[in-house]
């Protein structure tokens, strides 16, 4: 064999040593460099909401887009079975119901603190709220999971399932023995957005309830 097939063949196996290194990277360093370099997202996902002891269906399912910048600015909106759309602007959390024409509005303030909504939009010091640990390797993902740290939340886990540096999946574990399942897909990483983007515009006639 020559010297340069020699090289060839070195620098192929160089390059699938480091492929399968980075595939083999913990859920918590994936997700650390995730919240590191991803201020901005856009994407689709589904939700559904699963019985504790059958791990069965007990919900329609849900779906619809999102689109995220941090800190605190996010649009996050359910197409199916019903339009509702939740937004905040980095001040103001809005929830708008379609059907009753209604928006509410809430101090964003430290309302994303411990929730799932934290992990997505929230600042980069997700250990200020959360404690973090590795979950092991399930359905091809690396699972992390994040137990709030407020005893007054409503979620005792939060699971977040990896890929390549990007989040796949979320299962949301409440205080009822109910957990609610995200997947994720077409996830873009730093989209070019604005802040006005993020501006609430409040649909015609529809009433507003401060919170």
């Amino acid at each position: 064999m020559s010297f340069k097939k020699i090289n060839l063949v070195a620098a192929l196996f160089a390059g699938v040593l480091a492929v399968s290194g980075a595939a083999q990277a913990s859920a918590l360093d994936q997700f650390k460099t995730f919240v590191a370099g991803t201020k901005a997202a856009r994407g689709e996902f589904t939700q559904q909401q699963m019985k504790k002891a059958e791990n069965s269906k007990t919900s329609p399912l849900s779906s619809g887009t999102f689109v995220f910048a941090r800190p605190g600015k996010f649009i996050w909106t359910y197409t199916k079975p019903y339009e509702q759309l939740l937004q905040a602007d980095g001040d103001n959390l809005y929830i708008y119901d379609k059907d009753l024409n209604q928006v509410t509005v809430k101090k964003l303030g430290n309302a994303l603190g411990s929730s799932p909504a934290a992990i997505l939009f929230g600042s980069n010091d997700l250990e200020k709220n959360f404690t973090l640990s590795e979950a092991g390797t399930r359905n091809g993902l690396e699972w992390l999971n994040a137990v709030p740290k407020a005893k007054d939340s409503t979620f005792e886990k939060i699971s977040i399932g990896l890929r390549n540096g990007t989040p796949e999946a979320m299962e949301l574990h409440d205080a009822f023995g109910q957990t609610s399942v995200l997947l994720f897909k077409k996830f873009e990483k730093n989209p070019p957005l604005t802040a006005q983007q993020f501006k609430f515009v409040t649909p015609k006639g529809a009433d507003i309830f401060n919170n």
